[in-house]
């Protein structure tokens, strides 16, 4: 086994807090679409910052690589444990530390998940917004810069994260941020972390903004004849600066997909499921004039609800799109894409995309959070087919393409991994160059994380 001596080290620091099962090291190397399995030399659960620092210090020593791992719900391979090395698992630093409601901040652990934080939060009238689908842990939401289907009111983690704690890759431990509201002080050495996938450092703790919980809330479902419809009655309602919440593109077939696995039925067709935060007065003026735009584009069906219940169904309904587009070709394994375009591009982009599939011979439902221009297509592959994941792989390529070609990204939400690193350099130019030459500063031998977001020997 490669890195034994210092598996041998930290078995001596940590007890049985290491492990070399094979379960641990598979669970730790697989992925949720495509990518081969990848697992660790092992896995090391820390429960302090102290331990993660001693960890790293311990891996630097013996050139180690080290990935951080959270709940492992990225889709672009990140956790892939691609040279072997030590997975640092922080399902153990769990807590929420602090909540200082008149500020609006928490401080947590970077296990805590995201629905932890909100059941913590209940008795504050406060919550933390970004919702990226799976119950992901805060660290690797952060580390990741996730979003979702909030994002278009609330933002992204990037606009959530106030400051950090962070082991840099000789095990010194970095604070950044402070729990003030702006900052004119230096380098945002917070933003650099953000996004960055553990290639620069591994995060400890996080200070997170809060929001309070609306007054009222309303949620609906919508259906549109055509996807270019429900697209044009999206850029609308941005363009009329109505504050929607959550508004999430469904086409026919991943309406189809969920139908089949949540029990419910919608036409199938392509859906808006929409959702709208403020007083009782705010979200009805925004419901009416939304139903106004939808009804010019051939929206019908509607199914508004304030019911809590409802609600949750709704959106439960949606969070597990992928899993049930999976379901509708037993077995099989996706491409995951998420590209994002200038809202004024959308329609277009879609429109293209869908012209793609059809073409290609695949099966790929398209879904997305459109109100800030972010859609995926979910290309289900059978294993083993080369000819298939072939196609699969072409046709993400020009969904990327057309996307930089818009002004757009190649990823709007999942990161960089390893999926995406063959487009970082048409999208980046030169400054790629300059975040290789801050991994090299940085980690300067390469332990944190290697083979994601940069290329780097």
């Amino acid at each position: 086994m490669q890195n034994a001596q210092a598996i041998a080290a930290l078995t001596s620091l940590l007890g049985d807090r290491v492990t070399t099962s094979k379960s641990d090291r598979d669970l730790h190397g697989r992925s949720e679409t495509h990518f081969p399995d990848f697992p660790p030399d092992a896995v090391v659960y820390p429960t302090t910052t102290e331990d993660v620092s001693r960890i790293v210090e311990i891996c630097a020593e013996h050139d180690c690589p080290v990935i951080g791992w959270g709940t492992g719900t990225s889709l672009e391979g990140h956790t892939a444990a691609i040279r072997g090395g030590i997975t640092v698992d922080f399902s153990r630093m769990d807590q929420v530390l602090a909540v200082y409601p008149e500020d609006m901040i928490a401080v947590v652990q970077p296990g805590v998940t995201r629905e932890a934080l909100n059941t913590e939060l209940r008795a504050t009238g406060l919550f933390f917004p970004v919702d990226p689908g799976a119950n992901a842990s805060l660290g690797g939401m952060a580390a990741t810069r996730a979003s979702g289907t909030t994002a278009v009111r609330y933002g992204t983690m990037r606009d959530q994260v106030m400051g950090l704690e962070v082991v840099m890759a000789d095990g010194q431990v970095m604070q950044t941020g402070s729990r003030a509201r702006k900052s004119s002080a230096g380098y945002d050495l917070t933003g650099l972390m953000v996004g960055s996938e553990g290639t620069l450092g591994l995060i400890t703790e996080l200070t997170l903004k809060l929001h309070p919980v609306a007054e009222a809330t309303a949620a609906a479902v919508c259906a549109f004849p055509s996807a270019q419809e429900a697209v044009q009655t999206v850029i609308e309602t941005i363009q009329m600066g109505v504050p929607m919440a959550r508004i999430e593109f469904l086409d026919a077939a991943s309406i189809a997909a969920v139908n089949a696995h949540s029990g419910r039925d919608d036409a199938e067709q392509p859906h808006l499921f929409i959702e709208f935060h403020g007083s009782e007065s705010a979200v009805a003026e925004q419901a009416e004039i939304f139903g106004s735009i939808a009804a010019e584009h051939g929206g019908a069906d509607f199914a508004w609800s304030s019911r809590s219940e409802d609600r949750s169904a709704l959106w439960a309904a949606r969070h597990a799109a992928y899993y049930a587009i999976l379901q509708s070709r037993p077995g099989a394994k996706a491409v995951v894409t998420d590209v994002c375009v200038p809202i004024s591009q959308l329609a277009t982009a879609i429109d293209e995309t869908i012209e793609d599939i059809a073409q290609s011979g695949l099966r790929g439902p398209i879904l997305g959070h459109v109100g800030d221009g972010n859609f995926h297509a979910i290309l289900l592959i059978e294993p083993g087919n080369e000819a298939e994941k072939s196609a699969a792989l072409a046709l993400s390529e020009r969904m990327v393409a057309r996307a930089q070609a818009m002004h757009g990204t190649a990823t709007g939400e999942h990161g960089v991994g390893m999926g995406k690193l063959d487009y970082m350099a048409a999208e980046h130019g030169a400054g790629w160059a300059v975040m290789a030459q801050i991994k090299r500063a940085m980690d300067p031998k390469n332990i944190l994380n290697p083979g994601k977001v940069i290329r780097q020997n």
